[in-house]
């Protein structure tokens, strides 16, 4: 099965993405991994991506077009895998499909984790980090016993600047408009799933299964 992870940022795709690698025995395709993986392993495509990594730069759409492309054709892919934080757009979502169509293959299900602008915010504004060993609270859902004061080694605890409520709803919003061209995309292909990622890690998981009939 080939599956395509839609979601905002706080929805919960990283915990479902894995659920779904060990129900279904398929990879998940990440760019992110797959842009280091290139970078550290000295490819050609891995060389042209450093370059604007090192920089801060956005990788261009043809270099990560080429990259899914690779991975998408090694052995470990041939029963399918989940593609994960692309496309990010229209026009990828379009490169994506005419390269897939050229390799004879396609996407089964676009599965798009929806959750209410509120419900997002609670939970990355929420989230607290220690300064000196990274261990990870969130005010509401797994508090440290003692606040501000990490339980692990006892260093203070403190809010990281893209979780600050204003940057949260700034991402979010920018998510928001480049996301909707790519939802209609895959909505008008009859591809699209749209599944509520409100309730517990099990529940959600249920209405994924659920929408995939596995």
């Amino acid at each position: 099965m080939r599956l395509i992870l839609l979601g905002p940022p706080g929805a919960g795709k990283g915990t479902q993405a894995k659920l779904l690698v060990d129900r279904l025995k398929i990879p998940q395709v990440s760019t992110g991994d797959m842009l280091r993986a290139a970078a550290t392993a000295g490819t050609s495509l891995g060389q042209q991506a450093k370059q604007y990594m090192d920089r801060g730069a956005l990788v261009p759409d043809e270099v990560i077009n080429q990259l899914v492309q690779e991975r998408v054709q090694q052995p470990e892919c041939a029963r399918g895998y989940i593609l994960d934080g692309y496309p990010r757009t229209a026009v990828q979502a379009k490169s994506l499909r005419e390269m897939l169509l050229a390799l004879g293959l396609g996407v089964d299900h676009v599965l798009s984790l929806e959750v209410p602008t509120e419900e997002l915010v609670k939970r990355l504004a929420g989230r607290r980090t220690c300064k000196d060993c990274g261990a990870m609270y969130h005010v509401s859902f797994s508090p440290s016993k003692a606040d501000g004061r990490c339980d692990a080694c006892g260093g203070r605890t403190y809010q990281r600047d893209d979780d600050r409520e204003d940057t949260v709803r700034r991402r979010l919003q920018v998510y928001a408009e480049q996301t909707a061209p790519l939802i209609q995309f895959y909505e008008g292909l009859g591809l699209l799933r749209r599944v509520p990622g409100t309730g517990s890690v099990d529940e959600i998981f249920q209405r994924i299964t659920a929408a995939l009939s596995v």
